[in-house]
């Protein structure tokens, strides 16, 4: 019978200065990036206004999601999260893949974020983008070696700046839609009418599904922060919460307004943030300086996402070494409980991901991000299970609290076949096999090492 992960020694214990507003505001940073700001048209031009039906199956999922690791989290806390119930349900060598899995997605993460940002700042000075990335990188670097209160606070401000933008959008988009600007009178539903609501029948809804499938991911990182919040079953309870409804109206409301205001099409991909449908908006509002204020935007939300990927990684990679997953110097903190060591270790690699994208090695980066891209349904599936593993568990040691997951015995299964509809839409796509392809491979690898560590663990003990 597997057992929750026993108290650390001081010397390995990770402080509790994170206040629910913390978590909540790094939770929203997570998951509003430039993934919303660039890449909601795709969707849109895939399935036209019935893009909504995408968000709501995406939606739900991600509210399955959250809400199994919610009770776990709000149970057993651990910086681990998810790869610690992985563990506890199904032995050492699955905690050991899904912990190492998403450190790898964490740091790939964080070098498109960090590449993104500093290429747009370079272009505004008309320097190298290595100097911006530099300067971010170790920027970053002191803000995560301080306090987690400090860290909480810095990033609670950071993400704020992306919610006053989306807030602010939600708010003129609603009176451009209304007639209450100068620039035009009420829209209604006439750019919808043209086209109707599914102009490109199932199939285009299926291609947006694939497009806005992993819209929500990020999330996730509130339950790794949860184990160093004041109150971890009250924090992470209400953080989720209050999480899952802003991102909801903050998605779901950007992209009907963008239906109900631009002609579907001129509504597609965007490479930059002239080609934002969010830009478009702005313009038709008649909003001077619409491409800079998107580009600064996006800046924003590409560094306050590199931050908590810092962040999120250094603690998994501590986790990790707590339970003898990783060198075990790593697992040490410091008087303020700080992992510095993980830190480092962290940002050591981001840098070297960093590197990467501008080595550009032919095929290897491309397939190094298309294995990221499919990291996130590789979660769903093991969360899911794992809680189908734990949660009879957690009721029988009396664990359970008062944050529980709705109708156990159904909707885990409900998510875990629609995650695999996600998986069969992939396979019918050549870019969705390519990414199904190098996701199965890095989890292979993976999988087969933690098998391996467990087996020479063993050997070690006995």
């Amino acid at each position: 019978m597997s057992t929750p992960v026993s108290p650390v020694a001081e010397s390995t214990a990770l402080a509790r200065g994170l206040k629910t507003r913390h978590l909540t505001m790094m939770g929203l940073g997570s998951a509003i990036g430039a993934g919303l700001f660039l890449g909601t048209g795709v969707g849109i031009a895939a399935a036209g206004p019935a893009v909504l039906i995408a968000y709501a199956i995406a939606g739900f999922i991600t509210v399955c999601f959250m809400q199994m690791l919610a009770e776990m989290v709000a149970a057993r806390p651990s910086s681990g999260t998810f790869s610690t119930y992985a563990a506890q349900a199904f032995g050492p060598w699955a905690g050991f893949t899904i912990g190492w899995l998403y450190w790898f997605m964490m740091i790939m993460i964080m070098a498109v974020e960090i590449t993104g940002a500093s290429a747009i700042v370079a272009a505004w000075f008309g320097i190298s983008p290595w100097i911006p990335a530099l300067v971010a990188i170790v920027g970053f670097t002191v803000i995560n070696f301080s306090a987690v209160k400090n860290f909480g606070e810095f990033e609670f401000w950071f993400a704020l700046i992306k919610v006053a933008v989306i807030v602010a959008f939600l708010i003129i988009g609603i009176a451009l839609w209304l007639g209450l600007l100068p620039a035009g009178g009420f829209v209604g539903l006439e750019n919808v009418s043209e086209v109707g609501f599914m102009p490109n029948g199932l199939s285009g809804v299926a291609t947006a599904l694939l497009a806005v499938a992993f819209a929500f991911g990020g999330i996730e990182l509130v339950t790794v922060a949860a184990a160093e919040s004041e109150d971890p079953q009250a924090g992470v309870h209400s953080a989720i919460r209050s999480i899952i409804w802003r991102v909801s109206v903050f998605y779901i409301g950007s992209v009907l307004l963008i239906v109900l205001l631009l002609p579907f099409d001129e509504i597609g991909e965007a490479d930059s943030a002239a080609d934002s449908p969010f830009t478009a908006v702005l313009e038709l509002a008649n909003i001077p300086g619409a491409v800079g204020i998107m580009e600064a935007v996006i800046v924003v939300a590409l560094l306050s996402a590199c931050n908590t990927q810092i962040y999120g990684s250094s603690r998994f990679m501590q986790n990790l070494a707590v339970r003898g997953d990783a060198p075990a110097s790593f697992a040490r903190t410091d008087a303020r409980g700080v992992p510095m060591r993980a830190v480092i270790v962290s940002v050591v690699f981001g840098f070297a991901a960093v590197a990467l994208q501008y080595w550009n090695p032919p095929g290897l980066l491309a397939f190094l991000l298309n294995a990221v891209g499919g990291c996130l349904i590789v979660l769903w599936i093991v969360v899911a299970l794992s809680f189908v593993r734990l949660h009879p568990k957690l009721v029988a040691t009396g664990e359970i609290t008062e944050v529980r997951m709705w109708a156990p015995a159904v909707l885990p299964w409900v998510m875990i076949a629609l995650a695999a509809g996600v998986i069969a839409l992939m396979l019918a796509d050549a870019d969705g096999r390519f990414q199904m392809l190098a996701v199965t491979v890095v989890v292979g690898v993976i999988a087969i090492a933690g098998v391996i560590h467990q087996n020479v663990q063993k050997k070690a003990v006995g």
